[in-house]
């Protein structure tokens, strides 16, 4: 099976790997961690959406409500004039600190939730971040080697790990994410094989980083976008590993924890 890397969401289409594939969504600050972190604490399943217009419909559906646009919480304004209050913004430790039990959340951030329904013509969409690292590389080798597949024929699917960057630019977080994932899965499984340069560099970068990514990425324009609206809590949590073993995965445009 092969391992591929697509940087920015914008370079997705491009791909070499277009069928019988896997694809990993990753927006390490903060969209995938914040899912992996609201399914750890008991939310029942993540609708991801483009537009704030959307979460509308699922405020009247009786869905709990999160947006966020460059970094920041976000109300979103009706036509009419008034106002949808939304109860969660883009914070994985904001929703760690909330008893979310049976809650549904619609979801809509600036780059995470686009990046997720970029991948959903996979034959399987998954979320990944550091926080769920070794859970989803587990779920990744069940859904891949022919071996660990049930009533699998012929050779097993392909993984394509998209990086949803920040506003289509290439970010080095989500990059470092990839490049573990790459780690875990070919290094320690010889049916995998690293595919293009992307993947070869995001590997790379990982066993350059793995010690300390969080001091690695210190430079990283994300990081200090982030520190500066005072989210320092969440980028130190965003680079703990193994933090939400759950594993998000799309079904029919919404996601539910395996």
């Amino acid at each position: 099976m092969l391992l591929e890397v697509s940087l920015t969401p914008a370079l997705y289409p491009f791909r070499t790997i277009k069928k019988n594939h896997v694809t990993v969504a990753i927006d390490v600050l903060r969209a995938t961690t914040a899912v992996c972190a609201a399914f750890q604490a008991g939310c029942s399943e993540v609708v991801p959406l483009d537009s704030l217009d959307d979460l509308v419909d699922y405020h009247h559906r009786g869905y709990s409500l999160a947006a966020e646009r460059g970094g920041s919480k976000v109300d979103i304004a009706l036509p009419d004039g008034g106002t949808v209050v939304v109860e969660y913004g883009n914070s994985p430790t904001e929703y760690l600190r909330h008893d979310l039990s049976g809650v549904r959340l619609a979801y809509s951030t600036t780059n995470g939730t686009r990046t997720i329904l970029r991948a959903a013509d996979a034959d399987s969409t998954l979320v990944g971040a550091f926080a769920n690292l070794d859970a989803l590389c587990d779920r990744l080798q069940a859904l891949t080697v022919p071996s660990l597949r049930e009533g699998c024929r012929g050779g097993g699917l392909d993984v394509v790990i998209l990086c949803s960057g920040w506003q289509n630019d290439f970010c080095l977080e989500d990059t470092l994410v990839a490049g573990a994932i790459i780690e875990k899965l070919s290094i320690f499984n010889s049916q995998f094989s690293i595919f293009g340069d992307a993947a070869h560099m995001a590997l790379t970068l990982w066993q350059l980083a793995k010690d300390d990514p969080r001091a690695y990425c210190e430079q990283a324009s994300h990081v200090h976008r982030l520190r500066r609206l005072g989210a320092q809590a969440d980028i130190d949590f965003a680079f703990q590993l193994n933090t939400c073993p759950v594993v998000p995965i799309l079904k029919q445009g919404i996601l539910v924890k395996k």
